[in-house]
């Protein structure tokens, strides 16, 4: 086959030695830059040494279109002929194929449905360095089939950047595998570096920012007035490619073709197939690689790539912008000279330049892991240990994933795949969306479930509106002939994958949902029955049911799902006032408040039970809420109370238990402080810092700690706030004394304390570590020095008062005050209080409550 191409390729010397490595080892990698032919010619080398065929499996669809049709027109045949392809709801093969592209999604299938691959004598992996899950799939599952069943099969492992030691040392399996190394075939290429004029919004979760898509439209009118060819302008998504499409839509004679994998065949044909005037090619990065754009002498290159993220607490995930990698902006500017010299015009500075990532991450960092897990489990190897991954998944997001697939019931709590896994594995799609597959059709039929998750599938079919069923019926309209026809076939390969008996055990392996589905209803009479709207909605529910969501108040924007994320529709959304949602797709930018809606169908309340039934749960709440305790059976979807119910006999445990709740929060202050209750506190506060830790603890804290003891009767009768209210909390705070410290506590710290006038004057223990006595000073006569509490080891802090009760002086030296202050006070008060006495020496003097009589 490959004498039969005139094209003396770069790739084409090293291909001997790449036999030679294969028929030695088995297993062999092709380091070979962009533009030297590796994946039209390797293959066919390798054919050329085998009898059977060989499987060359690409990352994405239209990479493996294009590189069957350039084989095929290198050899002067029709696709379908030796060379052929299969990706996902189209094949082109027939008995002569000898070389097969197909996408590494549709080889991992094969490889589950048959490991030995028979008739098969070689596999390529090409572009493997580009890290998608279903790459590092293919790559793992070649890899061990090689090893257990297929000790003949060769392994190749294609790829443009010279990082290949990894995938030599997987593919050798312990002994390096064989790399061989083209040289490089590009032409020179000038760098010419364009940043925007004015300061740009970095990239992020929303939309890429305006002002860069006019920078890159007015960078694409430079480039085709500065240089010959067609220009290749690398965008992150479909979207952006829209918009600059529409700023060049007044270019004349020049025509502007889009270039992504959403686009049908004849549409990805017309921007790979050379043409006789100027061209520009907008293109995602499924144009970095394996492809080649013919005629292209210019690359605009944006500088953005397009990856997932998965926000693993939340679940949702999102295709994030962010700057490409220099790796990737190496891979791009090569577009540029693959067939004579060109120039790439970078709409960043070269300082910028130096900061972006050496490498991108791979997707198995970041994506959502489901359908990986899944892939594993149905594998045999459901944590991947002993695979040949370039990488381990991350521990966090596989435990998520399996989590996930358990609840949908693909999976055992061991992590071992279910009748009901291997049922959703063969749908070919998300395990959510074959969860809603399998479990909608007996509930809406099978033409339309496979109709909705064909678009829950690929959510740009039918436009780029948030209403859900407005998709499904423009698509069912023809409005848009391009993307019907890929929706219908689409729809007819999921419809395909339904089990012929779909109310077999391996569709209704999940009880719950099961009834949940079918209510015990006539299906068939449901069918008819229930509206395109709620139809699309239960399956978005089916496949999604936590993002099933309310609306926070009547006819407003915003919700909340019963994940317990808020979400909010876009203004001028057609879905707002909806009182529920089905929520399919929805992101949430880092630090937003609130998830937005992007995709999401309209329904009721029923149908929101009968989706999400495994969230539905039924419980008695009795809690602190609201200053009170609050009894209530409550009914909830998730985060999302259905019926709230006030509970008249609640549980005294759970009502004791609310109490003490209300305790930690609100602090004992909750309680009614009499005087009585507050000396006694300060009476126990004293002893603790005067004698030590063996005598109670009553700060706030300590008895919010210690109310199950010293509470515990009154809260088991207490019914609600009102009756903390009533109880004798002294009472209750004599239940932290033992005997002895209950015996001895008037002794150590009384409530009162007799003077000389006989007074019995109440001390304050408000300050633990200095007891006051506020007395008059006439009744204090005879004292020489402060009483002692507490066994003697602590002075009572004098407040001596004035005959009308105002503090004269503050002392716990009562000796030295009667010599130095007493004197002083002495002569400034007893002219203005006659009637009572002022000795000189007050420590012989009678002490005397009571003025003398007034004279007559």
């Amino acid at each position: 086959m490959l004498a039969d191409i005139p094209l003396d390729l770069p790739v084409r010397p090293v291909l001997p030695a790449l036999v030679g490595a294969l028929r030695e080892r088995g297993a062999a990698v092709l380091v070979a830059p962009p533009g030297t032919g590796k994946t039209t010619t390797a293959p066919l080398a390798v054919a050329d040494a085998v009898t059977g065929r060989v499987v060359i499996a690409q990352p994405r669809r239209v990479a493996a279109r294009a590189a069957a049709h350039r084989m095929a027109d290198l050899l002067g045949e029709r696709v379908g002929d030796r060379i052929g392809y299969a990706v996902r709801g189209e094949r082109r093969t027939g008995p002569r194929t000898r070389v097969e592209v197909v996408t590494t999604g549709l080889l991992v299938r094969r490889l589950h449905h048959d490991p030995e691959l028979p008739g098969v004598d070689a596999v390529v992996l090409d572009e493997c360095h580009e890290r998608h899950l279903d790459a590092d799939l293919a790559l793992a599952f070649s890899v061990e089939a090689r090893a257990t069943l297929r000790p003949d099969l060769w392994l190749l492992a294609m790829s443009a950047t010279p990082q290949t030691d990894r995938f030599a040392a997987l593919l050798g399996a312990g002994d390096p595998a064989p790399v061989v190394r083209a040289a490089a075939a590009l032409h020179p290429v000038e760098r010419v570096w364009a940043p925007p004029p004015r300061p740009v919004t970095p990239p992020g979760a929303g939309r890429v920012d305006p002002a860069l898509l006019d920078h890159v439209a007015a960078t694409v009118r430079r480039a085709l007035r500065e240089r010959d060819g067609d220009v290749l302008v690398f965008l992150p998504g479909a979207g952006e490619i829209g918009a600059v499409a529409r700023r060049l839509a007044d270019l004349r004679d020049i025509a502007v073709l889009p270039l992504h994998g959403r686009l049908p065949g004849p549409a990805q044909d017309a921007a790979l197939t050379p043409a006789a005037g100027r061209r520009v090619v907008l293109a995602t990065a499924v144009a970095e690689s394996s492809l080649t754009v013919p005629g292209v002498r210019v690359v605009v290159d944006a500088g953005l790539s397009r990856v997932p993220r998965t926000d693993l607490a939340r679940g949702l995930g999102a295709l994030v912008t962010v700057p490409v990698s220099r790796a990737g902006a190496t891979q791009r500017a090569g577009r540029a000279g693959r067939e004579a010299p060109g120039a790439v015009y970078r709409c960043w500075s070269e300082a910028t330049h130096e900061r972006l990532a050496p490498q991108p991450e791979p997707e198995i960092a970041t994506a959502d892991l489901t359908g990986f897990a899944l892939e594993l489990a149905a594998w045999g190897t459901p944590d991947g240990t002993g695979l040949a991954l370039p990488d381990p998944p991350p521990p966090a997001a596989l435990t998520v994933a399996r989590e996930t697939l358990t609840t949908l019931g693909a999976v055992d709590h061991d992590g071992r795949i279910t009748a009901r896994g291997r049922a959703a594995a063969a749908a070919g799609t998300h395990p959510r969306l074959a969860r809603a597959l399998l479990d909608g059709a007996p509930r809406v039929g099978a033409d339309r479930a496979a109709q909705v998750v064909a678009i829950l599938g690929e959510d740009t079919l039918g436009g780029t509106g948030d209403d859900l069923p407005a998709r499904w019926r423009r698509l069912r309209d023809g409005a848009d002939p391009a993307a019907t026809a890929r929706w219908r076939t689409e729809v007819r390969r999921l419809r395909a994958a339904l089990p012929a008996d779909r109310h077999s055990a391996g569709t209704r392996a999940d009880s719950t949902a099961q009834r949940s589905v079918s209510g015990g209803r006539s299906a068939a009479n449901e069918r008819e029955r229930l509206p395109d709207d709620l139809a699309a909605g239960l399956l978005a529910g089916l496949a999604y049911p936590e993002r099933l969501a309310r609306s926070r108040r009547p006819g407003g924007s915003a919700y909340l799902m019963a994940g317990g994320t808020a979400a909010e529709l876009a203004p001028g959304s057609g879905l707002t006032g909806a009182a529920w949602l089905a929520v399919a797709v929805a992101d949430r930018s880092p630090g937003a408040p609130a998830a937005r809606v992007r995709l999401a169908a309209p329904i009721d309340e029923a149908t929101a039970r009968e989706a999400g039934a495994a969230l539905l749960d039924t419980g008695r709440e009795v809690a602190w809420s609201g200053g009170d305790v609050v009894a209530r059976e409550v009914v909830r979807l998730g985060a999302v109370e259905l019926v709230d119910r006030p509970l008249t006999a609640p549980d005294p445990e759970l009502v004791a238990a609310a109490l003490l709740d209300g305790l930690r929060q609100e602090g004992p202050g909750l309680l009614r402080w009499t005087p009585e209750a507050t000396g006694l506190r300060h009476r126990l506060a004293f002893c603790r810092q005067a004698l030590g830790d063996g005598w109670p603890d009553v700060s706030d804290a300590a008895l919010t700690a210690g109310a199950p003891v010293w509470l515990g009767p009154e809260l088991a009768r207490a019914r609600r706030r009102a009756d903390l209210g009533r109880v004798d909390v002294a009472a209750a705070l004599r239940r932290l004394l033992d005997w002895r410290q209950a015996a001895r506590l008037d002794e150590l710290a009384p409530e009162r304390l007799e003077v000389p006038s006989g007074s019995r004057i109440r001390i304050d223990y408000a300050d633990p570590a200095a007891p006051v006595l506020a007395v008059k000073l006439q009744e204090t006569f005879g004292w020489r020095d402060v009483p002692r509490i507490a066994d003697g080891r602590v002075p009572v802090l004098l407040h001596l008062l004035s005959p009308a009760g105002r503090p004269v002086a503050v002392t716990a030296d009562l000796a030295s005050f009667w010599r130095t202050g007493y004197p002083q006070v002495r002569a400034e008060l007893r002219g203005r209080y006659p009637r009572h006495p002022w000795p000189e020496d007050p420590t012989t003097a009678e002490p005397t409550r009571r003025a003398a009589p007034r004279r007559r």
